[in-house]
């Protein structure tokens, strides 16, 4: 569910459900708000861990604005003047004020939740007291229930089945009332309340069909049938689930052999830790992530599987294993399924507030992302998509290469620091699309923030008139041509935006183009010097083109030269540059 933004300023509102607890069972799209958020909200007990955030530690990424939600009370008295209700109703109102001023600051605020948000989840209760103030977006996540069905191997319900879900903390015989007439249920909320769910299955004579599922789906998962489970041990986040009578697993193979989750029946049946299946329980593969990948690298390195072939096989037969890139792609970004196209992003030069909402949409529908690795780096990882990094002088076949994915059918984004029109990856890809093998495969450009916007932008308006735009980097022409180029600029008044000014190899170009400057240019005129603008080590500092020094500057600044009509004021102890729009008399 979706409310849209009703006016600008506030944030949006996230309830991002997270699965049952595998890091590879979040969506794509609740991995996509993640990292993408502002502030992450998520609930834990007072000994300050938390589930939800380790579930989600990979997506999260640094300089994001942490919210704890600590609960005042869980299983153990109170003594709040209104019981242990009003304990909590005090608690989700805090924690609603407490979101709500990031929202007011127009923050976007993602909160965590296991499972589902609005499936027996503690979100509802922020949600119910922010949605109608805010644009709000509820993200559904795997449940446990689903979960515990899925390691088990066994159906829920089928055809004309009904499935009742119950919480433990119902009165026992309420319990029992209700799975007697339930053709297939599941039971949430366990722990302290084992022994009473225990009792109501036996009195609704059902207890011999249930089985026991503790943390499905992670690294800690139990399986064993509920009547052999010692009551001490059983956490809260475990299920008991009574499948589907007509999914009950018939005889095959020789007489007297069984299979599925009833082949025990009759046997001692251990429980099971982790994903290894043991003698009468589902022969099921739970995934461990632990076993096989990182998730924080999931999206960098996680082969994509081919439709119709099974998971982890490829076309051939072959295993696709995670961390080994794999041939030409299938299905949606994949080979010989539909046609692939290329789309070359523009990040803006930092941050991600100078990322545009087309940028955004584009980098989350791809399926493979190429660029110079420090770019790619700039996108928060998807667990979907494969990345391709390369060095930042090899632009030719960084656009092959991205070219050849998309004829293979993917959708491939391929990120460009700025602008990618400006001094970036855009002409290299269609200089090299333009190649008959590659006539057929779309490409489009998406325009991004330009560092010359962004460093104007930060010391006032310095780019308020006529304005060129040059590179001193001689790596593809001369520097006789660059020297022309700057002389014409001088000459015709025009202010200078300075790409490429230096590198640890070429420094002599930024005092050989300030004397030619100077030719034309008075000695006081201003000069803006941009580093890392919109990055972490952020600077901009205004000096004059007389005392422009070469050792100050390096390849991650951006320089501007004013005309000889752009002024350099102090307003409120604050420095401005800007060009005047009138034209000089």
């Amino acid at each position: 569910m979706r409310r849209e933004r009703e006016g600008p300023g506030s944030g949006w509102l996230r309830g991002v459900g997270l699965g049952p607890g595998d890091p590879e069972l979040v969506t794509v799209k609740a991995a996509r708000l993640i990292g993408e958020a502002d502030v992450i909200a998520y609930h834990s007990a007072r000994h300050g861990r938390s589930i939800a955030r380790t579930v989600a530690a990979s997506y999260l990424r640094e300089g994001q604005i942490e919210e704890p939600l600590i609960y005042p009370v869980t299983t153990e008295t109170t003594d709040h003047p209104g019981g242990y209700q009003g304990a909590i109703d005090e608690f989700y109102e805090s924690c609603a004020r407490r979101l709500a001023a990031h929202l007011d600051a127009g923050r976007d605020v993602v909160v965590l939740c296991e499972g589902d948000p609005l499936f027996y989840g503690s979100y509802m209760h922020i949600h119910k007291r922010l949605a109608h103030r805010y644009p709000a977006e509820v993200v559904p996540g795997v449940t446990s229930v689903s979960a515990a069905s899925a390691v088990l191997g066994r159906p829920l319900v089928e055809r004309e089945e009904t499935l009742t879900v119950l919480p433990g903390t119902l009165a026992p015989e309420t319990l029992a009332a209700r799975l007697a007439v339930a053709d297939s249920a599941a039971v949430l909320k366990l722990g302290r309340t084992f022994p009473a769910v225990r009792d109501a299955l036996e009195s609704a004579g059902r207890l011999d069909e249930a089985w026991y599922v503790e943390r499905a789906t992670t690294d800690r998962q139990r399986i064993a049938r509920f009547a052999d489970v010692d009551p001490s041990e059983v956490p809260y986040f475990s299920v008991a689930v009574v499948p589907s009578r007509a999914g009950t697993p018939r005889r095959v193979g020789a007489p007297g052999t069984r299979q599925g989750a009833d082949a025990g029946q009759g046997e001692d049946v251990a429980i099971v830790s982790g994903a290894a299946p043991v003698s009468g329980v589902a022969p099921v593969s739970a995934h461990t992530p632990s076993q096989n990948t990182d998730p924080g690298r999931a999206g960098a390195q996680a082969a994509v599987p081919v439709p119709g072939a099974g998971d982890g096989v490829d076309a051939g037969g072959g295993e696709v294993r995670p961390g080994h890139e794999t041939g030409p792609l299938t299905a949606a970004g994949g080979a010989g399924l539909g046609r692939g196209e290329v789309v070359v992003v523009g990040l803006g030069p930092g941050g991600r507030y100078w990322l545009t909402p087309e940028a955004q949409d584009a980098l989350a529908s791809a399926d493979e992302l190429v660029g110079y690795g420090p770019y790619l780096d700039r996108v928060p990882p998807n667990p979907r998509q494969r990345r391709h990094a390369s060095d930042n002088r090899v632009e030719a076949e960084r656009a092959a290469h991205a070219l050849e994915l998309a004829l293979a059918g993917a959708r491939v984004a391929v990120v460009s620091s700025g602008d990618p029109g400006v001094f970036a990856m855009a002409s290299a890809l269609l200089e090299v699309a333009s190649e008959e093998r590659f006539a057929q495969v779309p490409v489009r450009v998406l325009p991004g923030v330009t560092a010359a916007q962004a460093v104007a932008a930060r010391a006032g308006a310095p780019l308020g008139h006529d304005y060129c735009v040059i590179s001193l980097s001689d790596r593809l022409k001369s520097w006789d041509v660059i020297a022309a180029r700057v002389s014409a600029a001088a000459r015709a008044d025009l202010v200078l935006a300075i790409y490429n000014p230096a590198s640890r190899a070429r420094r002599w170009q930024v005092e050989a183009a300030r004397d030619l400057l100077l030719e034309h240019r008075a000695p006081d005129t201003p000069v803006v010097i941009g580093r890392d603008v919109g990055g972490p080590s952020e600077s901009v500092r205004v000096t004059t083109l007389d005392k422009l020094d070469a050792a100050e500057i390096d390849m991650r600044c951006l320089l501007l030269i004013g005309s000889s009509t752009t002024r350099h004021t102090t307003r409120n102890g604050h420095s401005t540059v800007y060009t005047p729009r009138r034209y000089p008399a």
